[in-house]
């Protein structure tokens, strides 16, 4: 007596690759594009305006070996 196997002629099978479509997650390109266009409108004024002459100068100190650099304690 032979067993008989079960018909699955009606299952399909499982794809092990994503799609490139079902991979894609996040926002499209047009979106992306649309984002940066809108926080540029946003902060470009402030990135024109530069770093205030008084922030320059606490930059400059801080880059600058203090004197109490390299004695010991």
């Amino acid at each position: 007596m032979t067993e008989k196997k079960p018909d699955k002629s009606h299952v399909t099978q499982m794809h092990t690759a994503p799609s490139a479509e079902k991979a894609h997650t996040g926002l499209n390109r047009e979106i992306q594009v649309k984002i940066g266009q809108q926080l540029r409108a946003m902060y470009d004024g402030i990135v024109q305006e530069g770093v205030p002459d008084r922030f320059a100068e606490l930059l400059s100190k801080l880059d600058k070996p203090s004197e109490d650099e390299g004695k010991a304690e």
